[in-house]
């Protein structure tokens, strides 16, 4: 071969080479290292030093991954009459493909009205109320609902999809169209390009379809709707910002584990410290509701600016009620460590089956749930024996905006119909009441005779606590910490409210109410006057701590006997 058909050869291969990359929109760095001076040769035709000279190429080809999407039949259905069930509705081919093997997470959002959350299917002409919410469609329904599903590509065949995401929370079935962004599905490592010349790409894809579910009921109509799908690379990549705790369970892969009429919530019990912390934002902005597993009662909770997740809604278990699961160390904060002696033994309700904890209350003593409006509350004792728990029924407290006695009324509706928001008269539910031995989840608290001694458990959900009131040197002081972080006290030891902190404390975000407590004389006292809120930390053998507030003081760590019947508030671990 010739010089100059070599030449001609490496010319066409850079050729080729930077024809690809301009395709692909890919700059090529050519990096070459010339040498000027030429080496001369001796009289005898020697060549002295070193006559080689290498040009070195670089070509930077940066990271990218990529989401498309194709139609490939519409999500349009007709229903001619009420009472019908239909599933997949329309097909799209949702594809990605990534450059490197760092894989990826695919999030959804209902989008409908182009607002993100918007899980509605919007109706035209009709009021918003006659909107079809998202649901999990089941026989014998009765009230309309849409939902979503996802199918990984097939995986087989030459030129057919080869590397499938994973579906992932439940969407590989008819699940509800998410209201904050939720992973849908998910590569652990990145997609495939066929190995041949012609570079031809198969990336990875999945398909998506809907049901739709009109009851008989539902008006005539044109109805609506929108889903939104994200990419983020690589898949262990989350967004930079959590702005709230629903965002940060999707993020974290949790499953919704219960909805009723108004939507779809997560499991308390699934909280963790990495939720909790991964919320970057504090305030109302991070509030969601959270469903309690073991009576599927719904809390509000939030993340404060003393950085902790607290509920923003009194505690409403009814212990051994007839619709409460059995406290376990699965859905209770019971330790599996901390159970076999003294108080949580099983002299006192405890037992252990495979390496599970149960407290049943009534082992010992019994337990009585009672309403206090009946004023029946039988067995509150001064032996810090019993436990027991008041039912605070359907009642609502709501905070006046003045020093005088909150509002009350008796039901939801009630509060409601007095031109007060839902959202508001929900987060002044009253709750249950509990004697400081039920709320350590104890049937004997006199082991706990100590001052500044936490208790190990409590009846608040897995994955939540009671705070601790305050320590020896004042170090740990978590409900003087969540008052003077918020602007309520004007330290996290003083019990003087700052400006307005009387008002602050019952209003967004904190939302505490005067509840009163009970007493052992069966009564209710400073009911729409004063709020009482157990801690774990005791004081002797027969007080512990509480929070206590009224319109003159803010007390975050006041000792109290353990018979009085306060309020519960519980702090993510």
């Amino acid at each position: 071969m010739s010089h100059k058909s070599q030449t001609n050869n490496y010319t066409d291969f850079f050729y080729k080479a930077f024809r690809n990359i301009l395709f692909i929109s890919i700059p090529l760095v050519i990096v070459s290292a010339l040498i000027l001076s030429l080496p001369h040769s001796s009289a005898e035709g020697s060549v002295s030093g070193d006559a080689t000279r290498v040009d070195s190429v670089t070509l930077n080809l940066p990271v990218s991954c990529t989401i498309s999407a194709t139609e490939l039949t519409p999500h349009v259905a007709t229903f001619e009459g009420g009472g019908l069930h239909r599933e997949n509705i329309g097909t799209t081919k949702v594809g990605v493909f990534c450059n490197d093997n760092n894989g990826y997470n695919i999030y959804a959002v209902g989008n409908s009205n182009n607002i993100d959350g918007n899980t509605d299917l919007v109706v035209s002409g009709l009021s918003s109320d006659y909107n079809i919410k998202t649901g999990i469609y089941s026989s014998g329904s009765t009230v309309s609902s849409w939902g979503m599903k996802i199918t990984p590509g097939t995986g087989t065949g030459s030129e057919s999809e080869r590397t499938p995401p994973t579906a992932n929370n439940g969407y590989n079935n008819y699940n509800v169209v998410p209201n904050t962004y939720t992973m849908v599905a998910s590569r652990a490592s990145g997609t495939n390009m066929n190995p041949n010349v012609d570079l031809d790409i198969t990336g990875s894809y999945f398909t998506t379809t809907y049901d739709i579910y009109a009851s008989s009921a539902q008006p005539a109509g044109t109805y609506t709707g929108k889903v939104k799908y994200v990419l983020t690379h690589p898949n262990t990549n989350a967004p930079s910002t959590i702005n709230d705790i629903d965002a940060a369970f999707a993020m974290a892969g949790k499953q919704k584990a219960y909805q009723d009429s108004e939507g779809s919530y997560y499991a308390m019990q699934d909280m963790t410290s990495d939720i909790c912390n991964s919320v970057l934002n504090t305030g109302e902005s991070t509030t969601a509701r959270l469903v309690d597993t073991r009576d599927h009662n719904i809390y509000y909770v939030t993340k404060l600016k003393d950085n902790h997740c607290w509920m923003t809604q009194n505690l409403d278990l009814d212990i051994n009620g007839p619709n409460t699961s059995p406290l376990t160390s699965e859905n209770t904060d019971i330790s599996t460590t901390a159970s076999g002696s003294g108080i949580y033994s099983t002299a006192y309700g405890y037992s252990e089956n495979n390496g599970v904890w149960t407290w049943n209350p009534g082992t010992t003593t019994g337990n009585i749930i009672v309403d206090y409006d009946n004023n029946t509350a039988d067995g509150w004792n001064r032996n810090n024996v019993a436990p027991t728990s008041a039912e605070g029924g359907d009642t609502y407290f709501y905070a006046s905006n003045t020093t005088a006695d909150d509002i009350k009324y008796t039901s939801l509706q009630a509060c409601i119909d007095d031109d007060h928001a839902k959202a508001d008269c929900r987060h002044y539910h009253v709750g249950n009441y509990y004697n400081w031995t039920v709320a350590i989840a104890s049937n004997n608290s006199n082991g706990f005779n100590i001052n500044y001694t936490n208790a190990a458990n409590s009846i608040c959900p897995k994955g939540w606590r009671l705070p601790i009131a305050t320590n020896s040197d004042k170090s740990v002081y978590e409900f003087g910490e969540l008052l003077f972080q918020q602007g309520i006290t004007t330290s996290k030891t003083d019990d003087t409210y700052a400006a307005n902190g009387f008002n602050n404390i019952r209003k967004s975000p904190t939302w505490l109410v005067r509840s009163g407590y009970f007493y052992a004389s069966k009564s209710l006292n400073g009911a729409l006057r004063s709020g009482t809120y157990w801690s774990t930390t005791t004081k002797d053998s027969s007080v512990a701590y509480y929070l206590f507030f009224n319109s003159g003081t803010g007390q975050p760590a006041v000792p109290e006997a353990r018979f009085i019947g306060g309020s519960i508030r519980c702090l993510a671990r």
